[in-house]
């Protein structure tokens, strides 16, 4: 059957095109940049494949920041929140949305409104926190502030269990499994699709931070990927090199595309089952 070529279709696809190269043409023209030589960069009209290209760009990231230390920092931060945090929201998740104990739903609108709160009001508080207990200056206020802040995380996925067969557990008591294994079993299994999805969202949230390794953390040995890659601006005396800064860009970049790629399929399959269910 042949889709048909009406002015709503063709409309819709046109708007869907522009906005799609809203998001295109400056990751193109971060990595046209990242090739460039400095007196290139604000050539007018733009040239967007560069001649001569310029490797040593990505040579010389190496050499006049800790890019290296950087990314360790960055993964540290990101594997450690997304690999605890996922775990901690999926069985809260699964004890909202199946379990039944005093309080539930009090308990979850409790959590629910933690959401409300901007996460810039808390970074006084936690600064002052951190400090008291001697956590400044390291990766844990990063590692911690992450796990606490998997709220929205809990919300999506237990709305994702809570759309499961109940009787599952029925089933899962008669053959003699407790309530963990249920969970891990079973319900976890069954969520990979939405938990693939919150896992890229979580990844690229925590990996992107800057605002907080920038007040919790000062020393350059203990900074994330996003804060080294500020520090270029203030490493030129005169001039910031463009071409630098976005041959750095692109490589901290890198791992959130990778990630993005590989789980491409459970993140489209999630929104898509949760829009048939809903």
């Amino acid at each position: 059957m042949k889709k048909k070529y009406t002015i709503p279709n063709v409309t819709i696809s046109i708007v869907l095109l522009l906005v799609g190269l809203t998001m295109i043409i400056p990751f193109v023209w971060m990595i046209s940049t990242s090739l460039k030589e400095a007196k290139d960069v604000f050539r007018f009209p733009p040239q967007w494949i560069p001649n001569p290209v310029d490797w040593d760009n990505y040579i010389e990231i190496w050499q006049v920041i800790e890019l290296g230390r950087g990314l360790l920092n960055s993964a540290i931060v990101t594997v450690s929140v997304v690999g605890i945090g996922t775990g901690i929201a999926s069985m809260a998740a699964f004890s909202f949305a199946k379990l039944t104990f005093p309080h539930k739903n009090k308990l979850f609108m409790m959590l629910l409104s933690s959401m409300m709160i901007p996460g810039v009001v808390l970074l006084i508080p936690q600064f002052f926190i951190y400090a008291r207990i001697g956590w400044i200056d390291t990766l844990k206020p990063l590692i911690v502030s992450g796990l606490l802040g998997t709220t929205m995380m809990t919300f999506f996925l237990r709305q994702y269990m809570a759309g499961l067969p109940t009787e599952l557990i029925d089933a899962a008591k008669i053959d003699g499994c407790n309530y963990f294994g249920i969970y891990a079993r079973i319900f976890l299994p069954l969520s990979k699709t939405a938990i693939a999805a919150n896992v890229i969202l979580l990844f690229m949230a925590t990996w992107n931070d800057y605002l907080a390794p920038l007040v919790f953390v000062h020393s350059p040995k203990k900074a994330t990927v996003q804060v080294v890659i500020a520090s270029l601006s203030s490493y030129y005396s005169e001039q910031t090199d463009f071409p630098v800064v976005m041959a750095a860009s692109v490589v901290a970049i890198l791992p959130v595309l990778i990630l993005f790629l590989t789980c491409q399929k459970y993140f489209v399959e999630s929104f898509a089952t949760s829009g048939i269910k809903g």
